[in-house]
């Protein structure tokens, strides 16, 4: 088992699967290679019968919740198409089973108010302050995941057009423009960063184009600018999680409220699926219900006869 997956594990990163889905798959074959071990079972031997008592053990033992369960049965089914498309395997025992159906969640999203506030936070004009508000910037210009932004470089930034060039999900590469205000708070991190001498290239020869503000600084991880976000959150008039993802949501559900097409945000998004991207939709369809109640006068004659 523990062959298998390490060599599953390699064919995701050949496909520039992001670093997180890798932990996260590494973490479900740990578990299930456990579950197989305490049943004396094999991978050679493992039928979908075998994953149903999986799937029952992470229930009713572990007691995960439908969506921890899924994602693992996503891992497995996977690992088993990696099995069998390598010869390893005659067939996929995970075909057979369902995925849980799971309550359709709706992306959180801060208002225009809030995001602009929110952007607004980072007070002052030393190098932090001035990379904290680019990061925020762009995150909310651009839609970038955060995993992009991290990897971003210096000569993937075209200040004149106003463009960024990311290499996203399954290595698709993409522009996205990220309008003037982005460009203003880059322009000035980037000036102040060359200023201070802070362009030595990493080991791949690129220089980075946000680092960590620290004596000996390094490239900027995934986990600094959630906990940027986190902060920024606190000073926030709103009781709700607010991650790097949330601007992301906040770009994409904004550009649609002032009619952007669905098409064009799924290739702002970088989504394969347009069906991924058509979740903004509904959260739209929320917004003009809240704006048709405020306003029109049948819908507020009928809250104040109740």
């Amino acid at each position: 088992m523990a062959r298998h997956a390490a060599d599953f594990i390699e064919s995701l990163r050949r496909k520039a699967v992001s670093n997180h889905t890798i932990t996260n798959y590494e973490r479900d074959l740990r578990h299930f290679a456990e579950f197989l071990n305490l049943r004396k079972l094999t991978i050679e031997s493992t039928d979908h019968v075998t994953l149903r008592d999986f799937l029952n053990h992470l229930y009713t033992d572990r007691h995960l919740s439908k969506s921890s369960v899924s994602r693992k049965l996503a891992c497995l089914k996977t690992f088993f198409k990696f099995m069998v498309r390598e010869g390893r395997l005659q067939a996929n025992p995970a075909e057979l089973i369902s995925s849980p159906r799971l309550p359709k969640k709706l992306p959180a999203y801060l208002g225009e108010d809030e995001t602009k506030s929110a952007m607004e936070m980072p007070q002052g004009n030393g190098l932090q302050a001035l990379r904290d508000r680019a990061i925020l910037e762009l995150l909310y210009a651009s839609g970038l995941r955060v995993s992009e932004l991290a990897g971003l470089n210096e000569d993937e930034i075209d200040m004149q057009q106003e463009t960024v060039r990311v290499l996203g999900k399954g290595n698709k590469e993409r522009i996205v423009p990220f309008g003037s205000f982005a460009a203003r708070a880059i322009q000035e991190y980037l000036k102040a960063k060359h200023s201070l001498g802070k362009t030595t290239p990493d080991a791949n020869g690129t220089i980075p184009a946000f680092l960590s503000v620290r004596k000996n600084p390094r490239r900027i991880h995934a986990r600094d600018v959630q906990r940027l976000v986190a902060r920024v959150r606190l000073g926030l008039k709103t009781t709700r999680r607010v991650t790097p993802h949330t601007l992301r949501h906040s770009f994409a559900t904004h550009l649609l409220e002032r009619g952007a097409d669905l098409r064009s945000i799924q290739e702002l998004l970088g989504h394969e699926s347009l069906s991924t991207t058509q979740k903004y939709t509904h959260v739209s369809i929320q917004h003009l219900k809240k704006e048709y109640d405020k306003a029109h006068p049948k819908a507020r004659s009928a809250k104040n006869s109740k």
